[in-house]
């Protein structure tokens, strides 16, 4: 089923912690907005903020002219477009956004198997977190043809501050992934410098002000080890497990391209170790416990 409608129609699939302040964004841009999600509050949170609710995947994308995905990893998005050929009720060359994080090269699959349906893919991963999601301030990277990035463009700009074309499609989870591991080595170096500090006998909030005023400074220095670790708080909002598989993610695609980086596998054991021990859905700021157990 297929249906002619205003360009201004998104299907968005996944309201959680994310895709909810996202899909609001939208709506106070003027988007028409038909969502979809497991959870019931969340179909109805997204009612209250004027937009519309659909009781099932294919019925969100009937007469959309874009699709935005919010979804833990790429098998659930290519579930979610291709299970019961959902995607089939889109207008004919729709735009398909994957603002999840997933591998690359699955990417490039769903890209071709898209094509094949007459629908253009564009995957635009995000950085930012629940703060910048909320705020509409969210690091975007698409990947994509220049024409579908550009007729993506409003959307993006609705729920980002920056959009940054990084190439074909694939290469916007390239780069997420690239992402995830420097930022999860930030952190990861950051709680083993504060535990080295202070089992030298230093205050770990002195040893995180010098940080960021010398030139270890670091996303996790700067925004995660006082807010989040030191307070014990552990509310950053985004999960360990998450953190994890965009880790492994970038470790599998350097064996893909034949590449031996030791630091980025030992990152993505450390990650997958922690995830195990503590649980996927923690908060990835708590891998403090995990350091400290093993130690």
């Amino acid at each position: 089923m297929s249906a002619t409608v205003d360009a201004t129609r998104v299907a968005f699939i996944g309201l959680g912690a994310m895709g909810q302040p996202m899909a609001q964004h939208l709506i106070s841009a003027g988007f028409e907005v038909i969502g979809f999600d497991l959870s019931k509050d969340a179909r109805v949170k997204l009612t209250d903020a004027g937009g519309r609710a659909a009781e099932t995947i294919s019925e969100a994308m009937v007469g959309a002219s874009f699709v935005i995905t919010m979804l833990p990893n790429g098998k659930i998005v290519r579930d979610a477009l291709l299970g019961g050929n959902a995607c089939g009720g889109l207008k004919q060359n729709a735009v398909v956004i994957d603002m999840s994080s997933s591998a690359p090269s699955d990417t490039r699959d769903l890209g071709l198997e898209l094509a094949s349906r007459g629908l253009r893919l564009v995957d635009a991963p995000v950085s930012g977190g629940v703060k910048r999601a909320v705020s509409g301030t969210l690091t975007i990277m698409a990947g994509g043809e220049d024409a579908d990035i550009e007729e993506a463009e409003p959307l993006l700009k609705a729920v980002g501050q920056q959009v940054f074309r990084t190439g074909p499609v694939g290469s916007g989870h390239a780069m997420k992934a690239i992402n995830n591991f420097v930022s999860g080595a930030g952190v990861l170096a950051a709680i083993e410098g504060v535990l080295l500090g202070r089992a030298f006998g230093l205050e770990p909030e002195t040893i995180v002000d010098i940080l960021n005023s010398s030139s270890g400074k670091n996303n996790a220095t700067e925004v995660k080890m006082k807010q989040f670790i030191l307070s014990e708080t552990f509310g950053s909002g985004f999960a360990i497990g998450l953190m994890a598989k965009d880790i492994r993610i970038a470790a599998d695609l350097a064996k893909t391209l034949g590449l031996r980086l030791d630091a980025l596998a030992s990152t993505a054991d450390a990650w997958d170790a922690a995830q195990k021990a503590l649980g996927p859905s923690e908060d990835h700021t708590r891998i403090i416990r995990y350091v400290e157990d093993h130690n």
